[in-house]
């Protein structure tokens, strides 16, 4: 009964986490270049109470055995880097990544963070940022006179200036892979960092060696399923229901041994 009672508080304990994970991807609905994040469970040691394989009789073997697991923990929330839907907004400075790849975020203290969020702005100085402030990485630089910015598949920047009819190139745009994106580190903001588990990011042109092509005009937004989420959201309200009926069927029978003592 003991073990009944701290299986099943594991297992609340862990739906709990996952009921978490569900309220940040569907608060992040709206987010552009959101990922959701998929909680991922493990079960814990098991106890044998008979070990499998171990001898029946000097002939014999006891094929399954006894083992009593002792429950669940959320062991990770992956990532799922899947493409989001794309929405139009006519705004020249929207991009979306199709494929592989994240801009490059310079932040203050100097560090360079990704983001798959494509929303970006101009400066006092004409610089390309974020809608915190922070510039991209490599800096393109507007000019002031500009009355059209044309930003190309393969990450070339192009103005038109007053009184010119031939664009001028102004910048290009760099793109990073991971070998391992799931293991970022997500700080807030879109924004990721660079950690032993992604690996060292590889810098090149959109629509090279496997990286992205850029689109303009265009933001990508969330990739969170509504209908998928509301789905798990009900399954594990209803687990960690069945959870606290362990708990409560445990502490009866617990109460009538106790009962029995006396």
């Amino acid at each position: 009964m003991l073990r009944a009672l701290h299986s099943a508080a594991s297992g609340m304990e862990a739906i709990q986490l996952n009921i978490d994970n569900i309220a940040n991807n569907l608060a992040n609905i709206n987010t552009a270049g959101f990922k959701q994040r998929r909680t991922q469970f493990q079960d814990l040691l098991y106890q044998d109470l008979v070990a499998p394989g171990s001898s029946a009789s000097t002939s014999t073997e006891i094929p399954t055995g006894l083992q009593l697991g002792l429950g669940t923990r959320a062991v990770s929330n992956e990532v799922i880097f899947l493409q989001g839907d794309y929405v139009e907004t006519g705004n020249e400075l929207d991009l979306v990544i199709e494929g592989r790849g994240f801009f490059q975020i310079r932040l203050p203290d100097g560090q360079i963070a990704y983001t798959r969020s494509g929303a970006f702005h101009l400066d006092r100085d004409g610089n390309l940022v974020t809608a915190s402030g922070d510039p991209l990485e490599p800096q393109v630089n507007i000019p002031r006179e500009a009355t059209k910015i044309s930003i190309a598949a393969d990450g070339t920047v192009s103005v038109n200036l007053a009184g010119q009819t031939n664009a001028q190139q102004v910048g290009r745009i760099e793109l990073a892979v991971f070998a391992n994106p799931a293991g970022l580190n997500s700080i807030g903001r879109n924004l990721y960092l660079q950690t032993a588990a992604s690996g060292d990011p590889v810098t090149g042109s959109p629509g090279e060696n496997g990286v992205g092509t850029l689109l303009q005009g265009f933001l990508e937004k969330s990739n969170v399923n509504v209908v998928k989420e509301m789905v798990n959201l009900i399954t594990s309200q209803r687990a960690y229901e069945a959870g606290s009926r362990v708990i409560r069927t445990a502490d009866q029978m617990y109460q009538q041994v106790t009962n029995m003592v006396r």
